[in-house]
């Protein structure tokens, strides 16, 4: 049994150790409350924070023009040489002439344009670039003595191509002709292969090749940056017109009365077909089907595929000319070819029924050129150029120089083909 005393002493120390531990509890009781309000927002009577603002969305960027100086890279505009440029509205009649670029020779056949300027070598073997601003001479070199074709560029390779049919000095005929390859930039020449019975057929270039024809009938494919051969392919006949390609094919015609598709690879023929006379046309690839001209004065169209005819047209006389292929809003696919009849013809390309035809006043040798809403042309025998309603036929335009191609364009200018001067045309009066 415990001590009375003892308890008491117990209590009475007990008793502050009492009061102290009640102290303590209610002072971590009121610390514990103070930091569950800090970490409960809720038991504030402070209003809630405003969510943040919705900013409006940042303004879409502005479109980027499209662009306008769209190169004109080789006769016929495209691999397939369809001589059609489209979208270019704006460019329609009226036309009035800018500067004028006087060479002094026959520029028989077009330029072609890039970057500014234009590229062309007139019948006397002369390369020129010129300034499509201002029409200035940026330089000249004289590679031959018998010209006629029109240049083709390698523009990643920098280099403008130019086939003669003669480099002999003095020469007027053919023979000693050459293929050559000059800076775009210099007219320095970067390489030269040596072609010996000489060229008038228009380069192609098509990735890290350049295909050409010449008079002995030999079809040739070089390595652009530097000249090496690819392959070579025996036609029937003379290849004096350009090469088309599409479908990685080339399509020419020849003077054995004979149209060939070949590899464009490797040289391998695929199909070859009988015309009714010379092929002298570069022909055209669109829709499915080659459109060439023949001088027999027929107007042929073969299937790409296969060679087999589509359909052919007569107009009565020789067509030299090369064909423009389009597809004209309201009217459909349409090849537009000129004859010796002294007519422009306007074909159904599915059909090859005739639309309309216009009469020039003298016989046609060259391609026509479709820009825009028009058709132009340039007649030999009146030394006019005509420019035609594609749909129609109606005459919108004329300019009393022509002689055998008509037009090109840039995309912001026209540029006409005269006997010897190049015109700068501007749209508007």
């Amino acid at each position: 049994m415990s001590s009375p005393g003892l308890r008491r002493g117990l209590v009475a120390v007990a008793g502050p150790l009492i009061a102290i531990a009640v102290a303590v509890a209610v002072l971590v009781l009121l610390k514990s409350g103070s930091a569950q309000q800090r970490r409960d927002p809720t038991l504030h009577a402070a209003a809630p924070m405003p969510p943040p603002p919705i900013l409006p969305p940042p303004p879409a960027p502005k479109p980027r023009p499209a662009p306008t100086d769209d190169p004109w890279p080789l006769y016929g505009y495209t691999l397939a040489r369809t001589r059609f440029f489209p979208n270019a509205a704006k460019l329609d009649p009226p036309l009035h002439v800018g500067w004028r670029f006087r060479d002094g020779a026959l520029l028989e056949f077009p330029p072609v344009v890039y970057d500014n300027t234009v590229y062309f070598e007139d019948a006397n073997g002369w390369a020129r670039a010129v300034s499509t601003t201002n029409g200035h001479l940026l330089w000249q070199r004289r590679v031959g003595s018998v010209a006629a074709a029109s240049p083709a560029l390698d523009v990643r390779h920098k280099l403008v191509f130019f086939t003669l049919l003669s480099t002999s000095p003095g020469a007027r005929e053919p023979g000693n002709g050459a293929v050559t390859a000059l800076s775009m930039k210099t007219g320095k020449v970067a390489w030269s292969h040596s072609l010996p019975a000489g060229s008038e057929s228009s380069p192609l270039v098509h990735g890290l090749s350049v295909f050409l024809g010449d008079q002995s009938g030999t079809v040739y494919s070089f390595r652009t940056y530097d000249g090496q051969t690819n392959w070579t392919f025996q036609a029937s006949g003379a290849v004096k017109g350009g090469v088309a390609f599409a479908h990685n094919t080339i399509y020419f015609g020849d003077y054995g009365a004979r149209v060939h598709a070949v590899n464009a690879a490797d040289g391998q023929e695929i199909w070859s077909a009988a015309g009714g006379d010379s092929f002298y046309s570069t022909p055209a690839v669109a829709f499915g089907r080659v459109y060439i001209g023949s001088t027999s004065g027929a107007v042929y169209a073969f299937w790409a595929s296969s060679g087999a005819t589509s359909w052919t047209a007569s107009t009565g006389a020789y067509v030299y000319a090369s064909p423009a292929v389009a597809n004209v809003p309201g009217l459909g696919p349409m090849v537009y070819i000129g004859s010796y009849d002294g007519h422009l013809y306007a074909y159904s390309a599915d059909s090859g029924g005739l639309r309309w035809s216009h009469g020039g006043g003298g016989r046609i040798d060259g391609s026509a050129t479709a820009i825009g809403n028009v058709v132009y042309y340039s007649s030999l025998g009146s030394n006019t150029t005509f420019g035609l309603d594609q749909r129609t036929g109606r005459q919108v335009f004329s300019f009393d120089d022509g002689e055998f191609t008509p037009v090109i364009t840039d995309g912001k200018v026209v540029f006409l083909i005269g006997f010897a001067t190049i015109y700068q045309m501007l749209p508007g009066r």
